[in-house]
């Protein structure tokens, strides 16, 4: 049947994007692993421990306990006494420490994004052309069929899209 043969070329088409988009997601998938060096692990193990309701518990009742034991009320050796020099010391470093790690796990989000990103504008861009190839399927059968209409709208989402075109606009908004 020679009228089935557009639809299996179709068919076959949309089967080969299948498969490259499949490909393109595991190729993303593995580069987000590949750059995850064992800091990024360590990281984000840390700011995934350290974002939790029991790292506040527990803070908040290592610093109850510290202060109760520092003004005499357990009964135990002062170390640390008012105005609690070395406790301030302590939570200084801590606060260093822990700003190092979450600046470290947002630099990797922020690469991550950044290919998220690209990715999705590589998207949108074959989807426009793919878009603008249905638009002129569909007017050249309307024009097949004798249904004509001007359109100018329609002729303009006919029309290629220039990405630099876009990206010159953009840059020139933002500049302004």
């Amino acid at each position: 049947m020679p009228e089935m043969e557009p639809i299996k070329h179709t068919l076959e088409v949309k089967e080969e994007h299948k498969k490259k988009a499949k490909h393109k997601a595991e190729m993303f998938k593995s580069q987000l692993k590949f750059e995850r060096h064992w800091t990024d692990k360590v990281a984000d193990f840390m700011t995934v421990q350290f974002g939790t309701v029991w790292f506040l518990i527990w803070h908040a009742g290592f610093f109850i306990g510290w202060i109760e034991w520092n003004l005499g009320w357990l009964g135990l050796p002062i170390f640390d006494p008012f105005p609690f020099g070395l406790l301030t010391m302590v939570v200084s470093l801590e606060a260093i420490g822990l700003a190092i790690v979450v600046l470290i796990s947002q630099n990797r989000q922020s690469k991550i994004a950044d290919l998220r990103q690209q990715m999705d504008f590589e998207i949108d861009v074959r989807a426009e052309a793919e878009i603008t190839k249905i638009l002129r399927m569909h007017d050249a059968l309307h024009h097949h069929l004798g249904i004509s209409k001007t359109d100018r709208e329609l002729r303009w989402m006919e029309n290629v899209k220039d990405i630099r075109e876009i990206q010159d606009v953009i840059e020139r908004e933002s500049a302004g």
